[in-house]
């Protein structure tokens, strides 16, 4: 047979043979994990292909958009802020986002870095409006938190998931800096001086504690003397009413040998000047004690 006449009369065969591969190759669409697939019919939206093996209608839908739902990172960007003690600061911001829902992205958004990096500037130079200087340095943690919020909820409508929103970095002018400086310089010298006020304080406070404790020991010393003298004054003159005038007399010799004991224990004393009534006192003391005994 003629091969010419064999493909002419299956040509017909052949064209419908073709057109099925075609229209299967048409039909089936791989869809990669990490894309999605936005498909339309006649300019309108059809169907969102997920991850997989998908099949559309040949030659009347139409893969449209291959959207990735990879999470992206947009440059970082600087924007001018004031705050609200009129200070003008530079803020560096870093946005993290992911497409979550390709049909809304498409459709409403045209260019979705610029429309995050504009929501993002207009957010933050907001909140930084709110705050003065010292709360902006120290409340890093709810600024972020703020705005990563603020920024989810209006990009919601895009189909966006704005995954981190970050407050990279707060710098100040030259201008700012030094007039910052010099004021944690003062402020620095202020303390110094309140601490060097009230420790001068508390020494006068402690030193005053001391001589109050010691004149309170002393007061304490001196009651127990004047006790101790008291008792022994009641003992002596219990004992000159028991036994008369001898009990005085021996009392008075006891001290005057022991005046003369003290003025001999004297350090460097070579030569020791006994009064001529020296000889008595021992010898009335003697006496009594040998009459006791």
């Amino acid at each position: 047979m003629d091969p010419a006449d064999f493909i002419g009369g299956n040509a017909v065969l052949l064209a419908l043979a073709a057109f099925l591969i075609l229209c299967v190759f048409l039909g089936v669409r791989i869809v990669p994990q990490s894309q999605k697939h936005v498909v339309e019919r006649f300019g309108r939206l059809r169907a969102v292909l997920g991850p997989g093996i998908n099949f559309v209608v040949p030659f009347l839908d139409v893969v449209a958009h291959k959207i990735s739902v990879l999470e992206r990172q947009l440059p970082n960007a600087m924007q001018d802020a004031i705050t609200a003690d009129n200070v003008l600061v530079k803020v560096e911001t870093s946005v993290f986002y992911r497409i979550t829902e390709p049909e809304k992205t498409v459709y409403r958004i045209r260019d979705v870095d610029a429309a995050i990096a504009t929501t993002v500037a207009g957010i933050v130079r907001s909140e930084i409006g709110k705050l003065e200087l010292d709360q902006v340095q120290s409340n890093r943690a709810d600024l972020i938190q703020k705005v990563r919020e603020q920024v989810a909820a209006m990009v919601d409508d895009w189909g966006i998931e704005v995954t981190r929103a970050e407050v990279l970095d707060v710098n100040l002018d030259d201008a700012t800096r030094a007039a910052m400086l010099q004021q944690l310089n003062a402020e620095r010298a202020r303390r110094a001086l309140v601490t060097e006020a009230e420790g001068r304080k508390r020494a006068v406070e402690l030193n005053a504690d001391a001589e109050l404790y010691a004149a309170e020991q002393e007061a304490k010393a001196r009651r127990v003397l004047a006790d101790a003298e008291a008792y022994a004054t009641g003992v002596i003159a219990e004992a000159i009413r028991e036994n008369g005038i001898e009990a005085a007399q021996y009392q008075v010799a006891l001290k005057q040998v022991e005046a003369l004991t003290a003025v001999g224990q004297g350090e460097a004393k070579q030569l020791i000047v006994v009064p001529a009534s020296a000889m008595d006192a021992f010898a009335d003391a003697f006496r009594m004690l040998k009459g006791r005994a």
